[in-house]
């Protein structure tokens, strides 16, 4: 045999021995061979919480119970490593785990027991689901020889979860554990991030086994999360943005769940694009750039949602094109070519179809991208959304935010937080029309600054999400835009604020309605108003109860003096303030029209 061919055959060998190394175990690293690991005895709890301490997790939101048991009796041991959170209610946990990720960027942990603890994590992982948002849950479940038996508390916990998960998985064995801990965090950290279910029975909880140690996991044979970067493509989008006349950026939280900020920010800049965020992509560039548009969507800005159709070229970067943000899709920006960008192949050409598609990580696409752009001023083009905006601010922004009734606005108290935190603070709002107002007057100057439920849109989010974007950015200013409705959904987890001391401000916007159903009812059904008419609590007398001071204004002269003090309160604070009944969140996209029929006023229904 020939040297060389000697040598080629070393050389697959070499590879292949590696590839055998490297798939032999989900934990081990590329090409490092495994070596014998001396052991010790630990039950399967004491390896879960080590796992969770290998993995950088400092903080846990959680409930006991039975089928938990022994995960909460090894944590016992654990407090000078681990804080736990105790909440109110298993839904609290996860809403609490994903506003600590969305502005940490770190993978939220939540601890519940079996059957209804379960089962009540269901509407956050669908949340977390949608919204891309990195959770890890550890349910306990019953004795393994009990599972099919109905046995109390039992419930089949990976098919409920199934639909609304990355990866769901029941470990019976405790020698799993490590190895099944290390492939969650990387499926729900990795790639388009989202949520991840371990269902753990008792008796691997319990069960002592020979512990090597943990190892990260950093490869899955059959999980990929970054498709491969096809620079042909790049260039094909380039050519296009280019010769545009028109050039549009609409961003969602893909840029910064990439952490590309800087990247996408230095992109808009070269091209002088007017760039326009979804809901959650808000805060990616400072909302006061000079290059920022506005918010997209239902009730969105009036340029955005109208220049849409009238742009040449649409740039769509970490985005999903959802239907609050394209209206009717067969009106949806037909006269423009569609350039893509993002990481999850799925969702490419999935509601919109693209002329160029551009798959991968933003962070890797987008300084790619930038290379092969021209500069251009796009003056008379950006002159059109500043257009857009005068007419705006003179039929919406200015009465909302200086109204000249004596009735307060959610607008004005929006605009009374933006003067005092200077844009500096994390906002967390809820679902309703809060929530509209809060996305569209809020000012934000830095990344993972907004907080709020997307895709699913669950009342009742922010409270425990609030909690838990404190845990997550302790240095910084939380503040929880709830409305009366929302609040009452989640109420109790006050007591999580009471025990922990959670420094968080809770603003509540009383309109006394469940205001964006109302809005509906009166614009779409006449004015039948069925079930909307909600009656609240004392709130004040209700924050007494878990020890937290409270205040209501309904008064114009006190708002602004009101906030200063209780964001400059070293305690959590309860503030209602007393709302108009029947004001409607404008502009607004009808359901059933295109986002160019967007209207200022129920006078252009």
């Amino acid at each position: 045999m020939h040297q060389a061919e000697i040598l080629k055959i070393n050389s697959v060998y070499k590879q292949f021995k590696r590839s055998i190394n490297h798939s032999m175990t989900a934990n081990s690293s590329p090409n490092i061979d495994i070596k014998p690991t001396a052991t010790k005895q630990v039950t399967g709890s004491q390896a879960l919480l080590d796992a969770l301490i290998q993995e950088g997790v400092k903080t846990i939101f959680g409930y006991p119970g039975g089928a938990i048991m022994p995960v909460y009796d090894a944590l016992y041991d654990y407090n000078d490593r681990l804080e736990h959170i105790l909440v109110r209610h298993e839904q609290g946990a996860i809403h609490a785990a994903q506003g600590f990720a969305r502005v940490s960027g770190k993978t939220g942990v939540v601890f519940a027991t079996s059957g209804p603890g379960a089962t009540n994590l269901v509407t956050g992982l669908a949340d977390a689901m949608i919204d891309s948002t990195p959770v890890v849950c550890i349910t306990g479940q019953v004795f393994a020889h009990l599972l099919g038996t109905d046995a109390f508390q039992e419930t089949d916990v990976i098919n409920i979860t199934t639909p609304v998960t990355k990866w769901s998985y029941q470990v019976t064995n405790a020698e799993e554990i490590p190895h099944v801990l290390a492939k969650a965090f990387y499926i729900a950290s990795t790639g388009r991030p989202g949520p991840v279910v371990i269902d753990i029975t008792k008796n691997a909880q319990l069960q002592l086994f020979d512990y090597e140690g943990y190892q990260k996991c950093f490869h899955i044979r059959s999980y990929k999360p970054k498709p491969e970067v096809r620079p042909a493509y790049i260039a094909e989008a380039a050519a296009i943005i280019n010769e545009a006349k028109r050039p549009f950026v609409i961003f969602g939280q893909g840029v910064i769940l990439g952490n590309a900020e800087k990247e996408f920010q230095a992109f808009v800049e070269k091209g002088n694009f007017p760039a326009a965020w979804t809901i959650l992509g808000m805060g990616a560039i400072p909302t006061d750039h000079e290059l920022a548009v506005g918010m997209l969507g239902m009730h969105g800005n009036y340029g955005p949602n109208l220049l849409t159709n009238e742009c040449d070229v649409l740039i769509a970067i970490g985005m999903r094109f959802d239907d609050r943000v394209t209206g009717r899709l067969d009106k949806y920006a037909k006269q423009a070519k569609i350039i893509h960008l993002d990481i999850d192949p799925a969702e490419i050409d999935k509601n919109v179809k693209s002329t160029v598609s551009v798959w991968g990580d933003c962070k890797e696409t987008l300084p790619l991208l930038t290379k092969l752009i021209e500069k251009n001023d796009n003056k008379n083009w950006l002159q059109k959304f500043a257009d857009c905006t005068i007419k705006e601010t003179e039929k919406v922004i200015f009465p909302e935010q200086n109204p000249e009734s004596e009735t307060l606005t959610m607008a004005e108290v929006l605009k009374c937080i933006n003067e005092i935190t200077k844009g500096d603070a994390i906002i967390v709002s809820d679902v309703g029309q809060h929530q509209m107002v809060a996305c569209r007057y809020a000012k934000l100057n830095n990344t993972r600054s907004n907080t709020t439920s997307g895709g699913l849109g669950t009342m009742g989010f922010a409270l425990p999400a609030a909690i838990g974007a404190k845990y997550g950015a302790p240095d910084r200013q939380v503040i929880a835009i709830i409305g009366d409705g929302g609040f009452q959904m989640t109420l109790q987890e006050l007591g999580t604020i009471m025990q922990a001391n959670v420094n968080v401000k809770i603003i509540i916007l009383n309109n006394q309605f469940l205001g964006m159903v109302r809005q509906w009812q009166e614009l779409f059904h006449q004015n039948r108003y069925s079930f909307v008419n909600i009656k609240s609590p004392d709130y004040i007398k209700l924050a007494a109860a878990y020890n937290i001071d409270a205040k209501k204004v309904d008064q114009r002269a006190e708002l602004k003096c009101t906030l200063e003090d209780i964001l400059s309160h070293e305690n959590p604070f309860l503030l209602e303030v007393m709302v108009g009944k029947e004001n409607n969140v404008f502009p607004m996209v009808p359901q059933g029209r295109g986002v160019s029929e967007i209207i200022l006023s129920k006078e252009e229904l």
